[in-house]
């Protein structure tokens, strides 16, 4: 008997966005090539957390998914939409080379890298995902913070809400692993109802009304950009739009803190502001060792790293408020 094709699926962990572009793909690759066995890999910037290095790349196939591109010659599947997808020229080069025999694919005008890999699979492949639509808007509306409140996108009334907020808390290998098999084989209210999801998400909820009470207490808006250093202690989660709902004229936020495994800042504009987009934020975190989106980014530091961490992030509080 032959042995199954094994792919190797390295996706951006801890994101929503990422976990369903690892379903999407999945799909993908069933319909273009059949039966294979998938690994799947959650990659993160961060200090400590896996990057798609040689080591990892180990599968008969290899994909990144919604993470900066690896010029790996094990590499044969990419498919990304970060501004700063390529840490280098030559980088960029090599995508530009390959991807006219591989498929390697890169559009920074869309709002999510699910989306992407739906369109192209349409597109290119002739391969449908009607199933999957819920789950490839939801992935859109959440990278793209097109929620029509601060309010509304800090709520998690909604179950797939909730689950978004597990993804991002818990979305390791082993996470992501039972969840993408799930979302292929049952509706997405039914995985976000789930037993597993649910019991995950309870003491989340507690934590993130802790998490909006340090933004209030700590938060200094200083012109049209608001500022939060949370470095006195170790955050156990970090909560997205928070800074938004309580300085909804603020156009941009600045946050520093301190995580398990280092510090971290995030940039981000409010879309809710009434007032247009004027700087794009990838640029600036990449100047600093990060990157992201025009309207988000982070940049990553060493726990040993907490005093350059928060210079540097008074340093961008101050560019960004002009």
């Amino acid at each position: 008997m032959r042995r199954a094709v094994s792919v190797v699926v390295a996706t951006h962990g801890h994101c929503f966005d990422g976990l369903s572009s690892a379903v999407l793909f999945t799909h993908l690759y069933r319909a273009v090539r059949g039966p294979a066995t998938f690994r799947y890999r959650a990659c993160g910037y961060g200090i400590g957390q896996n990057a798609p290095e040689e080591r990892l790349l180990d599968g008969d196939e290899n994909a990144i998914l919604d993470f900066r591109f690896s010029p790996s010659e094990k590499l044969t599947w990419y498919f990304d939409h970060h501004r700063t997808a390529f840490a280098s020229d030559t980088d960029a080069g090599v995508f530009e080379e390959r991807s006219q025999k591989r498929p390697f694919f890169f559009d920074a005008a869309y709002s999510s890298c699910t989306k992407l890999i739906r369109d192209v699979a349409k597109a290119n492949y002739d391969v449908e995902a009607k199933e999957l639509s819920g789950l490839v808007e939801w992935a859109d509306i959440v990278d793209s913070a097109r929620f029509p409140s601060a309010e509304q996108a800090l709520s998690r009334s909604d179950p797939v809400k909730r689950l978004v907020s597990v993804v991002e808390h818990y979305g390791d290998d082993k996470f992501i692993s039972r969840v993408v098999p799930d979302l292929l084989e049952r509706p997405l209210l039914e995985v976000a109802t789930s037993r597993y999801v649910e019991e995950r998400y309870s003491p989340l909820g507690q934590k993130h009304e802790g998490f909006i009470q340090k933004v209030r207490a700590h938060g200094k808006q200083r012109g049209r950009v608001v500022y939060v250093d949370l470095t006195g202690g170790v955050l156990d989660l970090v909560s997205k739009f928070v800074t938004y709902a309580l300085f909804p004229d603020s156009v941009y936020s600045v946050i520093v803190g301190q995580l398990r495994n280092g510090a971290k800042i995030s940039v981000g504009y409010n879309p809710w502001c009434g007032k247009p987009l004027d700087t794009d934020i990838s640029a600036i975190c990449a100047r600093h060792g990060g990157g992201g989106h025009p309207v988000v980014g982070g940049i990553s530091f060493k726990t040993t790293e907490l005093d350059r961490a928060r210079a540097v992030a008074q340093e961008i509080a101050a560019e960004l408020s002009g």
